[in-house]
């Protein structure tokens, strides 16, 4: 029989198989007919009366288009798509050919962003689209494609600003503290792309986005900072954050000019009765295939949330106590006053931690059922952080399984007889794209056992830990076994963890 490791990775490869660029478009879009052909895209369908055109921008979207173009053939006239740099290359030396466009492609490839920053490449690839959007008519489609890594790959600053007048700007809110969030509704109001503005600019023609979201909760204004999407915002927050920190009197002339003469309230929601925007790839949807393999491996198997975020140890901390809570279960200690203790602590982190639409009671309630008759698989998925303090060489995943070993060693440590040792457990974390920080991971599997078996070879985990060398750890630790190793994969949902427990 498979072990619950090979379990665990097997999973995981579907969920991320789900949002590979070309299963995920073959499965969202379709089309349809000869007379008047149709594009259907998730069961709505969009009428192709005249020319169809592509545009697109983000780390993923070069594998979306090789696919979008071949369910397209004929029918797409041209195409325009801004990728990061070196990412052909880096495709053809990894053997993934079927992400490349074909010789007779009709849309062209710029690439830019080196480095995940706005650069000229990148602004010239987005003056080309803007120039294709702006040249439609209201018989035409046009099809964008969106993933993360959209938003540096889409410069535009609205005329007089000079692209590095902007960048500057930015930079000076980023070393006054400004969040993320303030960066980006301060980006949107002096783009022309962003927060609705390619959809502004392609009308009357119809816009269809096609959207792989690398963002908790599927935003559709901030995935790539939402160029199909009614931006939330107007230019009287942009103006405000600019008070905040102290720059309203620091701007270059360009910048007052612009917020001068722009209209105050942000864009009326009618204005984008012409778009329609979908979501073809997220993290919920892989979850949901790692959730239908596993039941049919006959796991019960429980989804926790496609939301999760916070502090590295405080989701280790949620991980263990939630395993801990399984195993009391299969011990038939499910409603004794241990079990009643670890619920109460898993509320209170739930509580601090504010994860985005998780209802941890309800989610214990459903826990309650399950007796050690099924192996249990509880998945979940997002994106943790975490807070440097070595100069070690790891990724947010790896650190996360190398925690959740450490607790679980510390949970049985403490507890004579713990019924941890009654189970069988693996936990694994992985980053849906391969790539675990500067590493060449994607991620980690652990267990309970993980701490004494490391102590064996030497390897003291929490000195590991403490100079966040998670990679380094793994990578020593029993020759690598440890380590979850998929190479790249061509899309990003972020990152995917799942639990597996069986009694023994």
């Amino acid at each position: 029989s498979m072990s619950l490791r090979e379990h665990a990775l097997s999973l995981f490869r579907s969920a991320v198989d789900t949002v590979r660029p070309a299963p995920m478009l073959k499965r969202a879009v379709k089309l349809q007919g000869d007379g008047c052909p149709q594009l259907l895209v998730k069961g709505q369908a969009f009428p192709v009366k005249r020319d169809l055109y592509l545009v697109g921008f983000g780390k993923a979207v070069l594998g979306m288009a090789a696919a979008a173009e071949e369910i397209l053939g004929e029918h797409l006239v041209r195409g325009i798509i801004n990728v990061p740099l070196g990412i052909q290359e880096s495709l053809q030396q990894a053997g993934m050919q079927e992400m490349l466009l074909k010789p007779d492609s009709k849309i062209q490839v710029i690439e830019g962003a080196k480095n995940n920053l706005p650069d000229p490449e990148a602004l010239k690839g987005a003056v080309a689209i803007q120039e294709l959007a702006e040249g439609l008519t209201v018989d035409d489609l046009l099809l964008v494609l969106i993933s993360g890594g959209g938003s540096a790959l889409l410069p535009a600053p609205i005329p007089p600003i000079l692209l590095k007048e902007k960048e500057k700007l930015t930079k000076m809110l980023a070393s006054r503290g400004a969040a993320i969030q303030e960066l980006n509704i301060v980006r949107k109001t002096l783009s022309l792309l962003k927060g609705g503005g390619l959809a502004r600019l392609a009308y009357p023609a119809r816009v269809v986005s096609l959207i792989l979201s690398d963002v908790i909760g599927d935003p559709l204004d901030i995935i790539a900072s939402g160029p199909t999407a009614a931006s939330s915002h107007s230019v009287q927050d942009c103006l405000q954050i600019l008070a905040k920190y102290n720059l309203l009197h620091h701007l270059p002339k360009s910048v007052e000019t612009v917020l001068s003469s722009s209209p105050t309230k942000p864009t009326a929601l009618e204005d984008y009765s012409h778009v329609c925007n979908i979501i073809i790839g997220s993290n919920t949807l892989a979850l949901d295939e790692a959730k239908r393999q596993a039941e049919g491996l006959g796991y019960a198997t429980l989804i926790l949330s496609a939301a999760i975020c916070g502090e590295v140890g405080r989701i280790a901390t949620l991980y263990c106590q939630l395993i801990r809570l399984v195993c009391l279960g299969f011990a038939g200690l499910g409603e004794g006053t241990l079990s009643d203790e670890v619920r109460g602590n898993l509320l209170q982190l739930a509580a601090e931690l504010e994860i985005p639409g998780l209802n941890l009671a309800e989610f214990l309630q459903a826990l309650r059922g399950l007796g050690p008759e099924r192996p249990v698989c509880i998945l979940a998925g997002g994106e943790t952080t975490v807070q440097l303090q070595g100069t070690g060489k790891g990724g947010r995943n790896q650190e996360l399984a190398l925690r959740v070993g450490l607790g679980l060693h510390r949970v049985q440590a403490v507890e004579t007889s713990s019924p941890l040792g009654r189970c069988e457990i693996v936990f694994l974390s992985g980053g849906t794209d391969g790539q675990d920080g500067p590493t060449e991971a994607a991620g980690a599997f652990c267990s309970p056992e993980l701490v004494d078996e490391a102590l064996q070879e030497g390897l003291g985990v929490e000195a590991f830990l403490s100079n966040n060398d998670s990679y380094t750890f793994f990578s020593q630790f029993q020759g690598g076994h440890h380590l979850l190793v998929t190479g790249l994969t061509g899309t990003n949902v972020m990152d995917i963890q799942a639990i597996l427990i069986r009694a023994t």
